[in-house]
């Protein structure tokens, strides 16, 4: 979906909910864990804090920066499946979500979802 697209869907899903993380606290730990990430590599990239001092950002830094997409990854993967199960739900078809998703097919809609429901049973299996 274009960049237009994606800001009429955050205005449109805005009037949905007041507090659209409220109810979900996962995706509220990525909404935080995003914002971190994006100071840190506004720190290495030199800008200056509100003192005018600039941040040392160390490798440590960095490290911790990293470790923080595997629980990401999987909380967006959660987060996707339930969004494709509720749109099955309330009647969208493959073709309709793959479209949504910025995918060419319905088979690769249908594919994506598959493969997440895969990983996420593996996780919770303890096979990955």
């Amino acid at each position: 979906m274009p960049a237009e697209g994606q800001g009429r869907a955050r205005a449109q899903l805005s009037v949905v909910a007041e507090d659209p993380v409220a109810g979900w606290a996962p995706a509220h730990r990525v909404e935080q864990d995003a914002a971190l990430l994006g100071r840190l590599l506004t720190a290495a990239a030199g800008h200056r804090h509100s003192g005018g001092q600039r941040p040392d950002v160390s490798v440590d830094d960095v490290a911790a920066g990293l470790s923080l997409f595997g629980e990401m990854r999987v909380t967006l993967d959660r987060l996707e499946t339930q969004v494709v199960i509720e749109a099955r739900r309330r009647g969208m078809d493959w073709r309709r979500i793959a479209e949504y998703q910025g995918l060419n097919s319905s088979q690769a809609a249908s594919q994506r979802y598959q493969r997440l429901v895969t990983r996420l049973e593996e996780i919770r299996q303890g096979v990955r």
